[in-house]
C-alpha cells in the first residue's frame, strides 16, 4: 500500500499511500494541515480545485516512484506540501485579493514547509515532501487562469478621487433641464452622481 521506487509492487502506492500512515501521531500530524489547507483550496478556487489536487495526488507519487530512495514511502504529507505549495505560487501568480489572503494565511500557519522539502531526519520522506511541493508549483502553473478572479469592489472615494482628477464632478444641472443648485449645494459643492 505504500510507495516503493521502481518496483511494480509499488506503484499502487501512487493511489494509496496518502491514505496509509505509520502511527496515530503521523495521522495527525498530517489531519490538520490537510483539513485547512484543503479547505482554503475548496474555498478559493472553485473551478480547479478537484483537477489540482488529483494532479498533486498523482505527481507526488509518481515523483516517488521513479526517483526516491529504496524505501516504502507512505502518508499524506506529500499531498499537504502539494497544498500548501499551490495556494502559496498561485497566489504570486494571480495576484487578487483573495489569492493573496489565503497565500498569507497559508503562509503564516505552515510557511515551516518550505524548509522540510529538504532531508532533515532519516526516518522522515522529504522526498514526499519534495515531489508534492513540485507536483503543488507545477498544478499552480498548470490551473492560474482556470478561476475567475473575484470582482473587484469600487468605493465612492475611488470614484470622487477619479473625478477630482479630471476636473469635473461638481454639481452640474441635468442635461436639458434648466434647475437652480439648492443652498446645501451651492455651500457644499455637491458631486454629479452620474456622468
Amino acid at each position: 500500500m505504500a510507495v516503493y521506487p521502481l518496483e511494480l509492487h509499488g506503484l499502487i502506492g501512487i493511489v494509496t499511500a496518502p491514505l496509509v500512515h505509520g502511527s496515530w501521531e503521523h495521522i495527525s500530524s498530517n489531519s490538520l494541515p490537510l483539513l485547512l489547507l484543503g479547505t482554503m483550496l475548496l474555498y478559493g478556487y472553485p473551478s480547479s480545485r478537484w483537477y489540482a489536487l488529483l494532479l498533486i495526488w498523482i505527481l507526488s507519487g509518481l515523483g516517488v516512484w521513479l526517483l526516491a530512495r529504496p524505501s516504502f514511502h507512505f502518508g499524506a504529507s506529500g499531498l499537504t506540501h502539494g497544498l500548501f505549495f499551490y495556494l502559496f505560487v498561485i497566489g504570486i501568480l494571480r495576484h487578487d485579493k483573495r489569492s493573496i489572503g489565503l497565500l498569507l494565511i497559508a503562509f503564516m500557519m505552515y510557511g515551516g514547509m518550505l524548509m522540510t522539502i529538504f532531508p532533515r531526519e532519516p526516518g522522515i520522506s522529504y522526498e514526499s515532501h519534495f515531489f508534492g511541493a513540485l507536483a503543488g508549483v507545477l498544478a499552480a502553473f498548470a490551473f492560474r487562469y482556470w478561476d475567475p478572479k473575484p470582482a473587484q469592489k469600487h468605493y465612492s472615494w475611488e470614484r470622487e478621487e477619479a473625478v477630482n482628477e479630471l476636473g469635473v464632478g461638481y454639481w452640474q444641472p441635468p442635461r436639458g433641464k434648466a434647475t437652480q443648485p439648492t443652498e446645501l449645494q451651492r455651500t457644499f459643492g455637491r458631486r454629479n452622481e452620474a456622468p
